[in-house]
């Protein structure tokens, strides 16, 4: 403990004090840097905080902030750093998967978002949500992250149906890839009526701006739109564009990488994505992190926003 007290403060009185080693330092070391010096944090309360502001999608009510589902599948992004999905896949073990799952419902999170896609991590991690459900009692609802392509659209929906899901979506970069590869927009709308017709909400995963923009002039009408933001950049290109267009837009938005793969500070992140527009923020976090998320969306869904598209949700 000593040692990394030391690091720190070495950091804090050294790197502070040359302008030209900051400008050198890269955005993970930004990061630390910015833990160091910043103000403490809210004051998280020991106890649960239980209420959280809602929304519907549909006729499902879903938390406005929503449990991510990268950590707990067992990888996230994470920039330059290559061990952070080995470590993820030994930190969340079963029962932290569970334990996390807990203590998300006990602070008011409704909704996790859960990848169904065929491998042996995720389909373990869809086994856990059923345990808990039916061994712990949970309650929480889950959408499911789909794979979709050219040659195999549904079989991950219809793994959705079959495990629970109160809804489903296109996975981000398969909804790109299906607009980049010959604008596949008719795909995209078959898997959306597949959702819809075994009675899920349905929604649509995107990076490029240009998935969101296809799917609207084509007439797909999916129940929510899944598409980034966030302030760095990071897998949001056009990001003005992308605000101005989901003005126009009258159907949910669920943000996320609202964080930029954790370079931006909660506070800033959830508040930029409100004010932007989301009507939910999907946000991967660690047990210990969900309280003060949840606190932070609190507060900045109470205070007075600089919000000029509607809610839809």
């Amino acid at each position: 403990m000593s040692k990394l007290l030391n690091r720190r403060k070495f950091l804090k009185n050294s790197i502070i004090t040359s302008a030209g080693i900051s400008a050198g330092l890269s955005l993970e070391e930004k990061a630390l840097l910015a833990r160091t010096t910043r103000k403490p944090g809210l004051k998280v309360p020991k106890d649960s905080i239980k209420s959280l502001p809602m929304g519907k999608i549909g006729n499902v009510k879903i938390s406005r902030l929503i449990c991510g589902g990268n950590l707990i599948n067992g990888y996230a992004h994470s920039r330059n750093l290559i061990y952070v999905s080995s470590l993820l896949q030994h930190y969340f073990t079963d029962e932290k998967i569970i334990e996390t799952l807990r203590i998300s419902e006990e602070n008011g999170i409704n909704t996790c978002i859960l990848n169904v896609a065929s491998s042996s991590r995720q389909e373990n991690t869809v086994g856990i949500l059923n345990k808990y459900w039916k061994e712990e009692g949970g309650k929480i609802q889950w959408i499911a992250q789909c794979d979709a392509y050219e040659h195999d659209l549904f079989t991950n929906v219809k793994k959705a149906v079959d495990n629970g899901a109160v809804g489903a979506f296109i996975q981000g970069g398969c909804g790109d890839n299906l607009i980049k590869n010959g604008n596949r927009v008719d795909l995209i709308g078959k898997v959306v009526s597949l959702m819809k017709e075994n009675g899920l909400i349905a929604g649509v995963g995107s990076h490029m701006l240009e998935v969101p923009m296809a799917v609207e002039k084509e007439g797909i009408n999916p129940d929510f739109h899944f598409k980034t933001l966030n302030t760095v950049d990071y897998h949001c290109e056009k990001l003005e564009e992308t605000i101005e267009f989901m003005k126009k837009v009258n159907k949910p938005w669920i943000a996320y990488k609202v964080l930029g793969a954790g370079v931006t500070e909660p506070r800033r992140g959830f508040k930029y994505a409100f004010e932007k527009g989301a009507d939910f923020i999907n946000i991967g976090m660690y047990d210990f992190q969900i309280k003060e998320d949840v606190l932070i969306t609190k507060k900045v869904l109470s205070s007075s926003m600089k919000r000029e598209r509607l809610w839809y949700a």
